[in-house]
């Protein structure tokens, strides 16, 4: 290529967002300009007073736009999309979700660009979002000339829904472990903000408070095991329409001086400097930023297998696997972490061993270069 090849990231977003937000905006930020330029695009519905992600670009000084919706269905952003395309010359549209999957594949009909999508896994409750958009979602990726999969567990729900498997690939998400490390003179004051004293072992979770996460099972789990470690300490950081059924758990569990909701952190790193220990204990999960984010921190994991999480953590190398929803197996796991600290910091440095090779931000951005490059030469041909 004599010139780079210019690509829209298309996504839309209610709220904070969560994982494909860090790995969308941390991706342009890290692209070699020679190789892509890049515009991200949100889709910004009028009526959603939390959306932050504009900031979260503009702090990282990236080619950032918004289109403003009146609300989910509104056409009027189509023109405004078209134009956008044809101002910025844009050849490849990497689309993120069913609502921008859409999107792309309209564009590539009347605009000529080529579209791509990363599917990230479908994760909504609703009926709707069940029956119609997931569906419809898959029915439309069938036409996709590349599909990128977070993870196998995608990759096969893909092809079974007629994707063909020559189209589909499977990219890891990846973190920037020069950015996720770990600094001891960072632990002391850490520990004090999130309100612990010498003595507490913390245990934390981040994620957005959704059903999936399964964090009502994590706050039973340690309610079980606090009779043989009575300085535990819950931390789970993150927003969602789940935090009132995990404020009623807290009550029935009376875990009220042990376990805190923090809300939203704007960096998680704080929280991990004061960790020790994270768990992931959803049942349904893509390829999850915040196990990556903690291997790189040194904090020892402890997930489910949920999604592509088993892909980024070796079992009892980088840390414990247990199955998603099960909460013998959750409080278990708990207290062999809890007896066995030794073991939980082999793994923990084995784990970041891992995040700075195989699972590094800069090589997942590296690959989906050539991905860029190798759709917009299929065009050309």
């Amino acid at each position: 290529m004599i010139r780079p090849v210019r690509v829209l990231e298309l996504r839309s977003v209610l709220g904070t967002g969560g994982g494909p937000e860090k790995t969308i905006l941390e991706g342009a930020r890290q692209t070699r300009t020679d190789r892509a330029a890049v515009t991200v695009c949100y889709l910004r519905d009028a009526r959603d007073g939390v959306f932050r992600i504009g900031d979260r670009a503009t702090g990282l000084g990236i080619d950032y736009v918004e289109l403003i919706e009146r609300h989910s269905f509104d056409w009027r952003i189509w023109p405004a999309l078209r134009q956008l395309v044809r101002d910025r010359g844009i050849e490849v549209v990497h689309a993120h979700e069913h609502k921008t999957d859409l999107l792309a594949w309209l564009l590539a009909r009347r605009a000529g660009i080529v579209p791509l999508s990363t599917a990230h896994g479908w994760t909504g409750h609703s009926r709707r979002e069940r029956l119609l958009y997931y569906p419809a979602d898959k029915r439309v990726l069938r036409r996709y000339p590349l599909v990128l999969a977070v993870s196998t567990e995608v990759r096969d729900d893909l092809a079974r829904h007629g994707v063909p498997p020559d189209r589909i690939r499977v990219l890891l998400n990846g973190v920037d472990h020069l950015v996720f490390r770990r600094e001891p003179d960072r632990e002391a004051a850490a520990r004090e903000r999130f309100g612990l004293v010498p003595g507490d072992l913390a245990i934390g979770a981040i994620g957005r408070l959704e059903p999936q996460k399964r964090f009502d099972l994590l706050i039973q789990a340690v309610a079980a095991v606090r009779d043989r470690a009575p300085g535990l300490q819950l931390l789970i950081a993150g927003e969602g329409s789940a935090r009132p059924l995990l404020e009623a758990e807290i009550r029935r569990c009376g875990a009220g001086s042990w376990c805190t909701l923090t809300g939203q952190l704007e960096d998680v790193r704080d929280l991990h400097h004061a960790l020790d220990l994270f768990v992931q204990s959803s049942v349904y999960e893509g390829t999850p930023n915040v196990v990556l984010e903690a291997m790189a921190m040194t904090t020892p994991v402890l997930a489910t297998r949920a999604g592509g999480t088993a892909e980024l953590v070796r079992e009892e190398v980088d840390g414990l696997l247990i199955p998603p929803g099960d909460a013998d197996a959750l409080t278990g796991a708990l207290r062999r972490a809890i007896a066995d600290p030794e073991g939980c910091r082999r793994r923990a440095a084995s784990a970041r061993r891992r995040v700075e090779t195989d699972l590094s931000f800069e090589r997942r951005v590296r690959t989906l270069e050539d991905i860029y490059a190798e759709l917009v030469r299929r065009r050309i041909r």
